[in-house]
């Protein structure tokens, strides 16, 4: 049996925290700091942020708007506001989106696990880059031990989600995301402190405009849904859980803020400390793994900075992975009328199954390819390429034209308590500017922008 009353957070500050972990993540402490290496450091940078104000805000209060207007599930929501049309499509997008993306997601979490385990017991101590690149490509392309810890990470994501709303993701939330803070402070103390910091300061808040290229444009925009979690129904879910007084403009501002300062804070510890050792600052994916034990293997006390930074590391996937998890148990539960325990344990035992065979795809199974891309790559690429720009570009064209404007003010006022100054402006960009940005983003991670251009060259 369901419940006929639906859970609230407790707290404002409760649902500030909550919501601002679903948008914190991998994407922050090593998306991030690896695309901006990529693409012309401080450049990237002004472009992200303009992109997060300019869009990535605009977008997400109207997440917050879907999520508290109906307080349903992603896929709920569009049914009540949207019935008997296919608009419920963009729900049912969400909902698979972030189910595959835990699916891949759970196996570099767990990857978490096994360094934090390294580092306390001294297992890191001693390498040189080339041990820690063999080690690591021997690690992951095992077969038992990634799977042990995919399993640990996706259960203890379960043990929270069972726990509920309040006592569960709201609680945990209360706990992880200062220690976060805290940890991720300390890490930039440190790391600011080393000889020759300055120069990846300078890389990092010294802007080259002349590296500001379209390429630089569209990929701070697609890292700024990709680090707000936008399109993936996370947050019209947990905004489902907002009580009817929640300032939506204000929690979406706290929100954007707080996950764009935790990119920047990563941004803070890696780059000095790579530009200290000499490390090229387009280390790209095998940075957290590979490049940056290694840095820390060079400091004094380094096992202990190691594993304070595979904590923070874990911190920051556990409070993604309570979000995508919640996405499909909060569908699971109310549209097929099954209790939240029994939902969760379906969604777990699925995802443990795309765990597996993601986790295998590094090593029995990394000549089974879908389309030329592993198993692991396949979910990443269409749930990331695809499956999120066409998400967020859908909820943007559905609340652009097809909601009436006096009922999306009378919410985001909560009918007219509350002032919002600049909703015209919100509005034009919802109806006009995001959906076309959006596109562009979706294009271009098909590739589909460079032979446009190539074939009018």
């Amino acid at each position: 049996m369901i419940t006929s009353e639906r859970a609230t957070f407790g707290s404002k500050f409760g649902a500030i925290l909550a919501t601002a972990g679903s948008a914190v993540g991998l994407g922050n402490i090593w998306r991030f700091p690896y695309m901006l290496g990529a693409n012309g450091g401080a450049a990237f940078l002004l472009i992200y942020l303009i992109c997060v104000v300019l869009l990535g805000l605009p977008v997400m209060i109207s997440e917050f708007y879907i999520g508290k207007h109906t307080h349903r599930n992603a896929v709920g929501a569009f049914k009540e506001m949207a019935p008997g049309t296919k608009w419920s499509l963009i729900g049912y997008n969400g909902v698979i989106a972030a189910f595959l993306i835990l699916g891949f997601y759970a196996v570099v979490s767990g990857w978490t696990i096994e360094y934090i385990i390294q580092a306390f017991s001294g297992t890191l101590h001693g390498k040189d880059a080339a041990s820690f690149q063999a080690d690591f490509e021997m690690f992951s392309s095992s077969t038992v031990r990634p799977i042990i810890w995919t399993i640990a990470f996706i259960l203890l994501t379960h043990v929270i989600i069972i726990s509920g709303v309040k006592d569960g993701i709201e609680r945990a939330s209360k706990v992880m995301m200062p220690a976060l803070f805290f940890i991720l402070i300390a890490l930039c103390i440190r790391s600011v402190t080393l000889p020759g910091a300055e120069k990846g300061l300078e890389f990092f808040f010294n802007p080259d405009f002349s590296k500001i290229t379209s390429s630089v444009v569209l990929s701070a925009m697609g890292q700024t849904f990709f680090s707000l979690s936008i399109g993936m129904g996370c947050l019209i879910t947990y905004a489902s859980y907002f009580n009817k007084t929640t300032n939506i403009q204000n929690t979406a501002l706290q929100v954007t803020a707080l996950d764009t300062l935790v990119s920047v804070l990563a941004g803070v510890m890696i780059f000095p400390a790579v530009f200290c050792f000499g490390i090229t600052p387009t280390a790209g994916p095998e940075l957290v793994f590979i490049t940056l034990p290694n840095v820390f293997e060079q400091l004094p006390l380094g096992w202990l900075w190691s594993a304070v930074f595979f904590v923070l590391l874990a911190l920051a996937a556990l409070t993604s992975t309570i979000s995508l998890h919640e996405v499909a148990t909060a569908y699971t539960h109310e549209e097929f009328k099954i209790s939240r325990t029994k939902a969760a344990w379906l969604v777990s035992a699925g995802v443990m199954v795309l765990g597996i065979v993601s986790s295998l795809s590094f090593g029995v199974l990394k000549d089974f390819t879908i389309g030329g891309l592993t198993f692991f790559s396949l979910l990443d690429y269409v749930t990331a390429k695809i499956m999120l720009p066409l998400g967020g570009m859908f909820i943007c064209i559905y609340v652009g034209y097809r909601v009436d404007r006096k009922i999306l003010k009378a919410e985001l006022t909560n009918e007219g308590t509350l002032p919002f100054y600049f909703f015209n402006t919100y509005a034009f960009f919802m109806k006009y500017i995001a959906p076309i940005a959006i596109a562009m983003i979706f294009l271009n991670e098909l590739g589909l922008i460079n032979k446009i251009v190539n074939f009018f060259q």
